[in-house]
């Protein structure tokens, strides 16, 4: 057992620091210190109380002289003084004083040229499980001689006041590119976490030259990488996990001139509704060594996965080595297909439709889909949502970075991309079923394998967008929403409106956008 003291992280006090526990012991102190019980599965299930969801009003980022003007500011990157930060910083400090802690130090990205090391401080047994299994996982060799490039200290019992410390809540995220420092304080939900690395990656791949992607990623027996950008409850993680395909990774990618590699170690899956008929990887995943999140346990210990009484946001994070068809390590070649996910609250957007080049760059700065229940603290029903990149949140820098980044990958691979609608189709969501998983399993399988590239398409008049006439396993009158809808006229309306939202939010957000890449988004 590797033993640090308080002071190697900068805190006061005769506290025991335990460093890089395996998953036994992390799994018997969280259970011995009450922060959980195992469920019949194995794995570690745990309540986060308030915070069953990111809160990404309580995100802020320090603002100081040496990244001022690289900070896209606005509603989403929202500036906190160097002085407010170190305020906060040192009473969560003295907080954790006297306490047991867990350190884990790992790393980021999967390819070695890349790789950015975290120390994670964590204040919960259960949290750092979480961290241990959702980073990539060090030798006993890298331990030696390691030293992070980023810090993060986490403290759910460290609660902000909100008139003195300048924040919005008891729960404050915060983020310091020029210290290299994190700060999570008052929230128990550990995707900030886990989003909280990706943030930092974001800010650090681009200027090594990477494109770093809100997505998952897997591989065919070829060597043919495919890549499914998607914000969550989208699918990235059910449609990237095929038994057919290698996982690379299931949210976080950089994309290099060589190929992609994986920014994580594990996987963070939604569970509402989980099945093991229709997504066995997942299903099996959930065992000794995984965090459940927000799971409800029958009186003997099975999790109930269609419960969500405590929230729609239901999780479970694990090691990728749970997917037994996962790709160790995380690494691809050059992608040969690009899908972005949207699910549609409004059932208009067609099942699935090709994009050229143009339409791809629309889309993606778009990123348009309908937030669903329990993602964020207070979305009780599906909220339309345009967020950059397919991952607004988690990109400080100007969107044109990112954007530009992707339309030179797609010039260099001639990679194809499709827009897949896995929401609703044929009426609003809760008027009809959501799309069957079935269906756009088979939809994706077809895209990859180059099935759409030279069937007939239609040209949607409201949308701009291309439909494929035919798809093999696919039956032919889904795949225009005008032939599922009754009402025509309501289609009609339905689908206007959401053409209106697009245009709106692309006016608001990009006014400076190349005419071509306007003029590839909806029209009518």
């Amino acid at each position: 057992m590797d033993i640090l003291k308080p002071i190697d992280l900068g805190i006061a006090g005769d506290g025991v620091v335990y460093r890089n526990l395996p998953v036994p012991e992390l799994v018997m102190m969280a259970l011995e210190r009450g922060e959980g019980v195992l469920s019949d599965t194995g794995a570690l299930s745990v309540e986060t109380g308030k915070y069953t969801g990111r809160s990404p009003k309580d995100k802020f980022i320090v603002d100081t002289p040496a990244v001022h003007d690289e900070i896209a500011w606005g509603k989403v990157n929202v500036p906190i003084s160097r002085e407010k930060f170190e305020l906060i910083k040192g009473k969560m400090l003295a907080y954790l004083q006297n306490l047991e802690l867990f350190v884990f130090d790992g790393f980021a990205g999967a390819d070695p040229k890349y790789t950015r090391s975290f120390r994670i401080v964590n204040e919960l047994a259960s949290q750092n499980l979480f961290i241990h299994q959702l980073l990539i996982r060090p030798s006993e060799e890298d331990l030696e001689n390691y030293k992070p490039d980023y810090t993060i200290y986490v403290a759910p019992g460290f609660k902000c006041i909100p008139e003195i410390d300048g924040v919005h809540s008891e729960a404050a995220i915060i983020i310091d590119y020029e210290a290299h420092e994190v700060i999570i304080a008052g929230s128990q939900y550990a995707g900030e976490i886990k989003k909280s690395v990706f943030s930092v990656m974001n800010y650090e791949l681009p200027k090594a030259g990477i494109l770093s992607m809100h997505c998952s990623a897997n591989i065919g027996e070829k060597g043919d990488t495919a890549v499914f950008f998607g914000l969550s409850g989208t699918g990235k993680t059910t449609l990237s996990a095929s038994p057919d395909r290698s996982l690379i990774g299931d949210d976080e990618h950089g994309w290099t001139d060589e190929g992609v590699f994986n920014i994580e170690g594990g996987c963070y899956a939604k569970c509402i509704g989980l099945k093991k008929e229709a997504e066995p990887e997942i299903f099996g995943a959930v065992k000794f060594g995984a965090l459940l999140e927000n799971v409800i346990l029958d009186e003997n210990g099975h999790p109930d996965y269609d419960d969500g009484s405590l929230t729609e946001n239901t999780r479970a994070g694990y090691p990728i080595e749970h997917i037994p068809s996962a790709a160790i390590p995380g690494v691809g070649g050059l992608p040969k297909t690009v899908i972005f996910l949207t699910a549609d609250a409004f059932g208009v957007l067609p099942p699935i439709s090709r994009l050229d080049k143009d339409a791809a760059m629309y889309h993606f700065v778009s990123g348009y889909t309908s937030k669903l229940a329990g993602t964020e603290r207070g979305i009780k029903e599906p909220v339309t949502t345009f967020s950059t990149l397919f991952g607004e949140p988690f990109f400080p820098l100007n969107a044109s970075v990112y954007a530009n980044m992707l339309g030179k990958k797609l010039d260099e691979t001639g990679a194809q991309v499709f827009l897949v609608n896995t929401g609703w189709c044929g009426g609003k969501a809760g008027s009809v079923p959501r799309m069957k998983l079935k269906f756009t399993r088979a939809m994706v399988k077809a895209a990859i394998a180059g099935e759409l590239n030279d069937v007939e398409y239609d040209r949607d008049p409201i949308f701009n967008l291309n439909i494929p006439k035919s798809c093999p396993d696919v039956p032919a009158e889904i795949l225009d929403p005008r032939n599922l809808w009754e009402d025509k006229a309501a289609y009609e309306e339905s689908a206007h409106a959401l053409a209106k939202a697009f245009r709106e939010n692309f006016e608001k957000k990009y006014p400076d956008m190349p005419e071509n890449i306007k003029a590839a988004g909806p029209q009518a």
